[in-house]
């Protein structure tokens, strides 16, 4: 009783058709594979940051020498104007 036949799948897929067209469907489908095959490659990329992403240190500051070269962490002095 709660599962449906192949018959109502596909009546489904014909009125799916009928309404959106196949020329929409393919190019949803497409687009829906595109953002699946993005977010894949992003993931892989969020684990391994790059050399080029790292933060640059702002004007008028400056790093820390004795840290070693994979930390972010910025040491600055705070100076009052007098």
């Amino acid at each position: 009783m709660g599962s449906f036949s192949i018959w109502h799948w596909l009546i489904v897929l014909l009125i799916v058709v009928m309404v959106f067209g196949t020329k929409k469907l393919r190019n949803m489908g497409g687009d829906l594979g595109g953002a699946v095959k993005g977010f894949k490659d992003g993931m892989k990329e969020g684990g391994q940051p790059a050399a080029d992403d790292r933060p640059a240190a702002a004007p008028g500051q400056v790093a820390n020498s004795s840290q070693s070269a994979d930390k972010t962490t910025i040491d600055v002095e705070a100076r009052q104007k007098s």
